[in-house]
């Protein structure tokens, strides 16, 4: 049997009494009497009545909710900058709205679509690997929604933005494992359009430069699905192995990536660091307990999320339209483990 939820109308039909005199019992106005407040509440509590959230939005002209799109939950890492919005708008008594896009642009866009029918206050949104209209956030922002991207960032859009300091993330994970020994760095990518790409390559390059380490337009290799294809990855992974000038390490640079790109090695049965190098950006908490424990570019990810949620937050209750933005750039550290050890003759 469908369940439908009652209404201040059904409950001032059954009661005899009207709906503003309900509206007010529910209220607890001194305007009514005890008796008819106890009489209202326990109609209420015992058809299961629930406010409507919207229609107290609309007239207190907040919905006191914000949303959230990232690519995956399941990623740690996203996963963690979630835990780190939360523990932002839940004190300051907001409701955040959890979304994830899978890296599809066209659901992100149904996504937005479906938040902003909610009336939702705000929007912080990390980027699908598929995005390349941003039509929709801009009209939010001329709705007058605040939005904060995160991660991966519509660099165009005046806007706050809260990013890793990816290239420097990356720039420092090349000198290790030059340092290691490792001569022929490829690098496995995610969606050339994503910012994250950008910036990461960019750092890897300057690293090569100043190194000297030699290149090789082949061993540069995006994975359009954004690491969601896992065919596409290890596509990606045999064409390097099978090069005649064969890379000695892997950089990779996402975290659903990194993870991948271990396990596509060990069905190889490739060894890792012996027979090749590995590091990546990777949030995952237990990254040494794999086997080899992983060496990675670990990225702020609770820190950031608690950024972005207080430069959203701060805007919903500015009183005045701001017209200034930031772009706040968090450190990265490197952590170091046997995957990229130096390998053995």
């Amino acid at each position: 049997m469908k369940l439908n939820a009652i209404t201040i109308k059904d409950i001032a039909r059954a009661l005899g009494l009207s709906a503003s005199t309900v509206s007010r019992a529910l209220r607890d106005s001194y305007e009514i009497s005890e008796e008819t407040k106890k009489k209202v509440r326990d109609y209420a509590n015992e058809n299961k009545y629930r406010p409507n959230l919207a229609a107290l939005s609309l007239r207190k002209g907040k919905s006191r909710s914000i949303g959230v799109i990232v690519a995956d939950i399941a990623n740690n890492y996203f996963s963690q900058i979630i835990g780190g919005i939360e523990s932002v708008a839940n004190e300051k008594g907001y409701n955040v709205i959890i979304t994830q896009s899978k890296d599809s642009a066209e659901r992100e866009q149904m996504i937005i679509n479906d938040l902003t029918s909610r009336s939702i206050d705000g929007l912080i949104v990390s980027l699908a690997a598929g995005t390349t209209d941003y039509s929709l956030f801009e009209e939010m922002i001329e709705q007058g929604v605040p939005i904060v991207f995160i991660d991966r960032i519509a660099e165009h859009i005046e806007t706050h933005k809260v990013t890793a300091d990816n290239f420097t993330g990356a720039y420092n994970a090349v000198q290790h494992l030059a340092k290691s020994g490792y001569k022929k760095i490829a690098l496995i990518a995610n969606n050339r359009n994503l910012s994250i790409s950008r910036e990461r390559i960019d750092g890897c390059m300057k690293a090569f430069e100043e190194l000297e380490l030699e290149q090789d337009g082949k061993w540069v290799q995006f994975c359009a699905a954004g690491g969601s294809d896992d065919r596409e990855i290890e596509k990606v992974i045999t064409s390097l192995l099978d090069m005649k000038n064969r890379p000695d390490a892997l950089l990779t640079l996402s975290d659903t990536l990194s993870l991948k790109t271990l396990r596509i090695l060990k069905r190889k049965q490739v060894r890792v660091p012996e027979e090749i190098g590995l590091m990546g950006f990777s949030n995952f908490n237990n990254s040494e307990l794999l086997d080899p424990a992983l060496s990675v570019i670990y990225q702020p990810s609770v820190e950031m999320g608690s950024v972005a949620a207080k430069l959203l937050l701060a805007d919903i209750e500015s009183k005045r339209p701001v017209t200034s933005f930031t772009k706040q750039v968090l450190s990265t550290r490197i952590i170091t483990r046997k995957s990229s050890a130096p390998a053995h003759s």
